[in-house]
């Protein structure tokens, strides 16, 4: 990571506040989103250097006064993972050393959350880790986007408020006009998530695909069954995470196999790392629909992934936040 100073230019106010006293930082694992967020809003980044030193640890300095404040701090944990995990960390100690008011973190996207729970003997649980290191450093109140599993926020001794990206992406996909819409959940796990997008798909009907992931490789993924009709139906592949695209790439060959017309996929974090680009390229989906909670550099935006902002989702929910308005009526 370069060294960066973080700011923008105001814009024109397009919410209201009920006080003067907001302020906006973002770390840098995804800095555009943060711009976005913050055009949204109508304000501007507030000031702060992020810079290395020679053996790698961090400096952080707040560049102007948060003393009171009511202090968003924008930061996914988003490959390079630990990098960003401890970059998050270092700025919420100089806010609440600075005297913030308050601290909320807005995690579009919320790394080492996979490892939720012990599958097997002598494992972590790094998503309670994580939740545990984020209330020591300070925070008040997380904000998350599409965890991997709800318990998650059960992990945490602080406020957590879970959004979720299903509004966005729906819309999309409704606006495709796809003929004869299934949803498909890729695995038994993501069922209640994909229940959830097919009832806002205008109640579209669901198929789950039954899986087995092999131990002796990580990220390996056997697909073995199909519950539900896809028979001249078009598919959408539901998940929260697409990584190396295993999954998804062998989930659309079977339900292609299975007779589908074509298979399209959803995904809230695009973190596609190793071959998960070259994978979606090479695989039967029509398009992968993602959303920018993770930077999609420019090398991995390739014509079959298509990429929607939750910017003025975040937007709405951080000065719904600092107004004291609800956020779950968001997504009722």
């Amino acid at each position: 990571m370069k060294n960066v100073n973080l700011g923008v230019i105001q814009e024109s106010n397009k919410f209201h506040w009920t006080a003067p006293s907001v302020k906006l930082f973002s770390g840098r694992a995804n800095y555009s989103l943060s711009q976005e967020i913050a055009q949204q809003l109508g304000t501007e980044l507030s000031g702060i250097n992020i810079s290395p030193f020679s053996d790698g640890e961090l400096y952080v300095k707040v560049l102007e006064s948060v003393r009171g404040d009511d202090v968003f701090l924008i930061q996914p944990t988003s490959p390079p993972t630990n990098d960003s995990i401890m970059e998050l960390l270092i700025i919420i100690d100089a806010l609440k050393r600075a005297s913030a008011e308050r601290i909320t973190v807005i995690m579009p996207y919320y790394g080492y959350a996979r490892q939720d729970r012990k599958a097997t003997g002598r494992e972590p649980i790094t998503s309670k880790l994580v939740a545990d290191l984020l209330k020591t450093a300070g925070v008040h109140r997380v904000v998350a986007l599409d965890l991997h599993a709800s318990q998650i926020m059960g992990f945490f001794n602080t406020l957590v408020d879970h959004l979720f990206a299903s509004p966005v992406l729906v819309d999309y996909v409704r606006a495709m006009g796809l003929q004869n819409p299934v949803v498909v959940s890729p695995d038994v796990g993501g069922v209640a998530r994909a229940r959830a997008f097919a009832k806002k798909l205008d109640q579209a009907p669901l198929a789950i695909i039954d899986k087995r992931r092999s131990h002796s490789t990580k990220n390996a993924v056997e697909v073995i069954n199909l519950i539900g009709d896809v028979t001249n139906k078009t598919c959408i592949l539901v998940d929260d995470i697409v990584d190396t695209a295993g999954t998804m790439s062998k989930a659309s060959d079977l339900l292609l196999q299975k007779g589908a017309n074509k298979v399209y996929a959803c995904a809230t974090h695009a973190v596609l790392s190793g071959k998960g680009v070259e994978n979606i390229a090479n695989s039967t989906i029509e398009k992968l629909i993602v959303t920018n909670s993770i930077h999609l550099p420019e090398e991995k935006r390739i014509s079959k992934i298509e990429q929607l902002s939750v910017a003025p989702l975040l937007a709405e929910v951080i000065c719904r936040i600092h107004n004291g308005d609800t956020v779950s009526s968001m997504f009722e």
